[in-house]
């Protein structure tokens, strides 16, 4: 076992001293040291219940004869960071978090990893490192958060920021959105809608890097523990068959978990993630890959913030294996892949029924015959930008408009909240980019103002930045290359049109040759948001977000 090297020996036994005042005796010496990456902390609602998982993850893991060593690693909230200079954070964080557990583990020479994530950058992050590392490995979630009732009405947290735009534009009182506020939210776990975290949730499972279920059950539930358990003793399996993450993210498991992020309208973060977990195992996946399954697979589910569904909605019409079936049914999902079940997907999903068949669409009659994130090229953005077209409505698929231009968000949310943006413009907000902004903020405080200012169906937003998965609207993001690269968004002015249409994916700018070449002679690049600290040295090297916005 890799963690002799710090316990077998008469030449290791100040090692083993070390070891043993941590409370470890000769017996558990002679077991495989298993790390178990707990993200536990008291700020963000998705892991403040995570000491008590991992607790039961080590009763598995000690149940199955392995010596279990916990250590933490940080969890920031996009929500609690969003709409200020804190959410240039939660992306950067991403790397951090993959660096502590490579150097947590490398460090002390741990044999196999249980990695107990939740949230939106925690669980690329751990997988990201899972990957790196190639020991065995398993991920875990902390479980999904409850939906809340708001007069008699199913509400999840997205539905707050939508409240402060109605606020503003005086169709909602202080009252109203103190009601809401107290109901949204009603306990822990990921937020209930499809945002970024259920989405890195839902694929780790699609990726067979999470055991069945871990997706869908909730944070509240017991069942949580009890899969909490199972992974712990399930990482023994994996340890004593050597069976490594390497082995499990192949090629085919990755385009399986882009076509199950197409079926269930995902987060538009995930194209990052996803590639950026690739890059760990030198695999290369291209942005056009996304657009030519979405183009194949169509959107067989409708979840929050686009659609009235929840995660807990998914579990009761039968789990993610529901989704997993159907793809499979007609070719879309290769089901002969190896999973940390040490069984492939197929003995996974074998005898799994569809309990709803509105929650999951079959094949045969689904929401929207494509996926639900396209991604548009054009001059505006040669690289490559992404949209959520699941959430948008159907009348701004294509749009024409007038663009009002930003270069920083803050900018964008007090011009919309102060009346300052009418219908049919189209709202470019610049700088915000991996290296520009830095941290590639996300743009929710923007795109939730517009919808509840009564905007959502006649202004379109543009960004190099990125959005949350609670955002819905026609919002472009990702757009490649950024400002401060001298891309074509940092040229636009006041009053240029933008033709977008998601459906031909275009996004074009109606500049000629010679007046782009004209204002790029006189542009000159913005100065740093930043200049000292982490965020001053990822911005030097974080890549674009077509290549995953990793640090090279």
């Amino acid at each position: 076992m890799r963690s002799d090297v710090v316990k077998k020996g008469y030449e290791r036994s100040t090692q083993r001293s070390l070891l043993k005042a941590t409370g470890l005796s000769n017996e558990d010496l002679k077991k495989p040291l298993i790390g178990i990456v707990n993200s536990f902390n008291e700020v963000n609602p998705g892991h403040v219940h995570l000491r008590d998982l991992a607790f039961h993850i080590k009763l598995g893991v000690a149940a199955a004869g392995g010596t279990p060593v916990e250590f933490p690693v940080i969890a920031l909230c996009d929500g609690i960071a969003m709409g200020h200079a804190g959410m240039r954070y939660p992306l950067a964080s991403r790397e951090l978090i993959a660096d502590s557990i490579e150097a947590m583990t490398e460090g002390h020479q741990l044999d196999a990893l249980v990695l107990l994530t939740n949230c939106d950058k925690i669980t690329p992050g751990c997988l990201m490192a899972a990957a790196r590392l190639d020991i065995p490995a398993i991920v875990i979630a902390g479980g999904v958060q409850d939906t809340g009732n708001f007069r008699g009405q199913i509400v999840d947290g997205g539905k707050i920021y939508e409240a402060v735009g109605a606020v503003a534009a005086g169709h909602w009182t202080m009252d109203d959105l103190y009601e809401l506020e107290e109901s949204a939210c009603p306990g822990c776990g990921a937020c209930s809608l499809m945002g970024t975290a259920n989405s890195m949730n839902i694929l780790t499972e699609a990726l067979g890097m999470g055991l069945p279920f871990n997706s869908t059950i909730p944070a509240t539930s017991a069942k949580r523990k009890t899969l909490a358990r199972k992974a712990g003793e399930q990482i023994m399996y994996l340890y004593n068959n050597d069976i490594r993450p390497s082995q499990i993210l192949t090629m085919e498991a990755f385009k399986n978990a882009i076509a199950v992020d197409m079926a269930v309208g995902g987060s538009t973060n995930t194209v990052m993630h996803l590639i950026a977990i690739a890059y760990e195992l030198g695999l290369e996946i291209p942005l056009d890959m996304f657009d030519e399954i979405s183009r194949k697979v169509p959107r067989l589910c409708n979840f929050a913030p686009g659609g009235p569904y929840h995660l807990q909605d998914l579990l009761a019409a039968g789990g993610l294996q529901v989704v997993i079936a159907e793809l499979a049914e007609a070719g879309l999902f290769n089901l002969d892949v190896l999973t940390v079940t040490g069984q492939t997907m197929r003995e996974n999903i074998a005898g799994v029924k569809n309990r709803n068949p509105e929650v999951v669409r079959p094949i045969s009659n689904p929401y929207y015959p494509e996926g639900g994130i396209a991604v548009l090229r054009g001059n505006l953005c040669p690289g490559g930008a992404v949209v959520k077209q699941s959430a948008c409505d159907p009348s701004m698929l294509k749009h024409t408009g007038k663009a009002r231009v930003f270069d920083r968000e803050e900018d964008a949310v007090e011009a919309i909240l102060a009346g300052e943006i009418k219908p049919h413009d189209v709202v470019v907000i610049r700088y915000e980019g991996p290296r520009g902004g830095p941290g590639m903020r996300e743009m929710l405080t923007a795109t939730a103002a517009l919808m509840g200012a009564g905007l959502g169906t006649s202004v379109s937003l543009i960004t190099d930045g990125r959005f949350s998965g609670a955002t819905r609207g026609a919002c472009i993001g990702h757009v490649t290359p950024e400002a401060c690269d001298g891309g074509l968004i940092g040229l636009v002015e006041d009053g240029d049109i933008i033709d977008v249409d998601i459906p031909n994916r275009q996004l074009n700018v109606r500049l000629t040759e010679e007046e782009i070449a004209e204002r790029r002679a006189r542009w000159v690049p913005k100065e740093p948001n930043v200049k000292k600290g982490y965020l001053a040295r990822y911005a030097k090297l974080v890549s674009s977000p077509s290549e995953g916005a990793v640090v090279k």
